[in-house]
């Protein structure tokens, strides 16, 4: 079943701002800088031979930027989900970024479905991971959702 252009477009923002996520955290890249780099040079371009997708970027400007502005509350409620003796830091990094994202979008994007969000986030987690890491994201997700009101 292929996806409409628009939840196409708004899985490719997904991907896109866990990526821009983690270069931030690794480069400590500007936000201005980062979101510019990504609307010139990766969203909707091919790279290494790698087509990638159009992206909605105006929802790709939310993510990462609302990741950013609510890092500590996002962070917060994810430390509270992990097992006893887990940090954030103990986390994969790409991990991290696929996790602050989901809980961005379930704390703030109302007008996306709960389960949408979370099934979007383990397609994300299923790109870089494993089975076993995809249901991490969905449980983590859902107990974030449960939290938040979703």
């Amino acid at each position: 079943m292929s996806q409409n252009p628009k939840s196409q477009s708004r899985s490719a923002a997904r991907l896109g701002a866990v990526q821009a996520l983690y270069q931030q955290q690794m480069e400590g890249t500007a936000t201005a800088k980062l979101l510019d780099e990504f609307h010139q040079h990766r969203l909707g371009k091919v790279i290494e031979e790698e087509e990638y997708a159009d992206a909605d970027i105006d929802f790709f400007d939310d993510l990462v930027k609302g990741v950013e502005a609510r890092r500590a509350e996002i962070d917060e409620l994810l430390t509270a989900r992990l097992a006893s003796g887990w940090t954030l830091a103990r986390l994969d990094k790409t991990m991290l970024q696929i996790l602050r994202a989901g809980s961005y979008e379930l704390i703030a994007r109302k007008d996306v479905p709960k389960a949408a969000a979370i099934s979007e986030y383990v397609d994300v987690a299923k790109a870089f991971f494993d089975d076993r890491e995809a249901k991490f994201v969905n449980g983590i997700l859902d107990a974030v959702a449960k939290e938040v009101g979703r």
